[in-house]
């Protein structure tokens, strides 16, 4: 999607324009920007700023711009605070925050999430997720590349791939009825549709379309009240 490999079948148009074009190469990629799984393998300054304003300087944007950016990028990740530390002194969550910041900077229509939770303890990609969810209330178009089924559930359309089709495509609660083919595909279920489909065989009377915790706990609350 941001041509960074073109397709070896078919084509990938973004925005109208295709990857296989070369032309199109230097738009395509300020539409789209991409959050690698290792933050380590993205940030490639010294400082932290300088790393945010390092797709910006490359757009060629006024001096006065990139500044503004970098602040408005810092401040949105929580990391201005930051802003002048060696990113090798951070903490995972807090480098993967950086590398969002600095896709960010460049004002992207597309951000692409490559497994971005990968290598992060649970506070950490909890912290990654909400500013997935924060940049999608912005306007932004965000696809998520994960093998963590809970971090899918509040997404506007789940793509299963396997084997490199697509196995299913829907909305969650669309997808996650599905057990029997997700199981059979090698996934592992989020883990509220997981314990609700469990309890639904031994003849509880939850709802179909469990797909989170809170559900799940007043899903048990009204079973018990009847």
């Amino acid at each position: 999607m941001n041509a960074l490999l073109l397709p070896t079948g078919g084509r990938v148009v973004v925005g109208g324009y295709d990857t296989a074009e070369e032309s199109f190469v230097w738009e395509i990629r300020r539409m789209a920007g991409m959050v690698f799984q290792n933050p380590d393998n993205q940030l490639v300054s010294a400082v932290v700023e300088d790393d945010v304003a390092f797709g910006p300087e490359n757009l060629g944007l006024p001096r006065e711009e990139i500044r503004a950016r970098v602040k408005a990028s810092l401040e949105a990740m929580g990391m201005y605070e930051h802003r002048k530390m060696a990113p090798h002194l951070l903490s995972g969550g807090q480098k993967q925050r950086v590398a969002i910041a600095g896709v960010v900077a460049m004002k992207p229509d597309i951000v692409i999430f490559d497994e971005p939770t990968a290598m992060l303890d649970p506070e950490g990609r909890g912290e990654v997720i909400g500013i997935a969810k924060q940049l999608h209330r912005e306007g932004i178009t965000v696809l998520l590349i994960t093998h963590f089924m809970e971090e899918t559930v509040d997404s506007d359309r789940v793509v299963i791939l396997d084997g490199g089709r697509v196995a299913m495509d829907g909305a969650p609660a669309e997808v996650y009825r599905q057990t029997e083919a997700i199981r059979a595909l090698g996934l592992r279920l989020p883990f509220a549709v997981e314990v609700a489909a469990a309890l639904r065989a031994r003849g509880l009377p939850l709802g179909e379309d469990i797909l989170r915790e809170d559900e799940l706990l007043d899903g048990l609350g009204q079973c018990l009240l009847k």
